[in-house]
């Protein structure tokens, strides 16, 4: 092989060309916008709103059943006896049936507004408590409940998740105001 000298002509490969592949801003417009449209779209359907509300129905739920269960316990150690319903939340943490009283849990959506007999926590009164001493059919917590699908249910009155302790169960009943306790078998519950 003869090294190059300056004279000598380089042989040179052919550059390839570069492909113009880039989207214009007019197509760029018409991607971002239809986007748009699917997303608005799709709040539409999930209904962020709605979803919240059953969320905050479902730990309104659970906080009714857990205070029952509390209820019932109490009634149980203590002579047969529930809490005075003007301090039923601090009997409860007192002795030791629930740790903590559950967090108030806001209404936002259909206007509904909390339950008013012997409401706790004093933020955000979400949980009420019905005691029977005339008639002893036992004590009642309860809750109203928010989303739309539970509102529906009840086509006149509002839509409460109660616990019973005459029946021993929490369930989804329809009232015309504060549910008061009732003999045991004696309620319709929707659940």
């Amino acid at each position: 092989m003869q090294p190059i000298t300056y004279n000598q002509k380089v042989k040179t490969f052919p550059k390839k060309q570069k492909s113009l592949s880039a989207f214009t801003l007019i197509e760029l417009l018409i991607v971002i916008s239809i986007l748009g449209v699917l997303a608005v779209v799709l709040l539409i359907l999930i209904k962020p709103g709605e979803k919240l509300a059953q969320s905050r129905d479902i730990g309104r739920i659970s906080s009714v059943a857990q205070l029952g269960r509390a209820i019932s316990r109490y009634f149980v150690m203590h002579e047969q006896t529930y809490p005075n319903p003007l301090t039923w939340n601090n009997d409860l943490m007192q002795t030791g049936e629930i740790k903590n009283f559950p967090s108030g849990i806001e209404y936002r959506l259909n206007s509904v507004t909390p339950c008013i007999t012997n409401a706790e926590p004093e933020i955000n009164p979400t949980f009420c408590y019905a005691l029977d001493v005339v008639n002893d059919n036992g004590a009642l917590i309860f809750s109203k409940l928010e989303a739309t699908i539970e509102v529906e249910k009840c086509p006149i009155g509002d839509t409460y998740i109660v616990y019973s302790t005459a029946d021993g169960r929490t369930g989804t009943i329809c009232s015309d105001g504060d549910p008061t306790p009732w003999e045991p078998g004696t309620k319709n519950y929707l659940d």
